[in-house]
């Protein structure tokens, strides 16, 4: 199974939300993804995460909103990303 890192996204990135935003980092140590604090959600799923445009292709979900815990979109995001890896294994 892939390793994934979160690394904190610095202040200067576009699109960087706040001091709670993530990059997430593959095992070939490039951006695969961000999990971040979203400005609007549903009440109890205030983090969302994304998967990296190009780094999505034949994974579902790309996306999603998550609970209140970086582990439980870190969770989510691996789901997403090791399903994919996994099919062309």
């Amino acid at each position: 199974m892939t390793n994934l890192l979160l690394r904190q996204a610095q202040a200067s990135r576009a699109g960087a939300q706040s001091d709670d935003d993530y990059d997430v980092i593959g095992s070939d140590g490039l951006v695969i993804g961000r999990i971040f604090k979203a400005t609007t959600s549903s009440v109890g799923t205030p983090r969302m995460w994304t998967l990296a445009y190009g780094d999505h292709e034949d994974r579902t979900p790309t996306h999603g909103y998550e609970e209140a815990t970086r582990h439980g979109a870190m969770q989510a995001f691996a789901r997403s990303w090791h399903n994919r890896n996994e099919l062309i294994a």
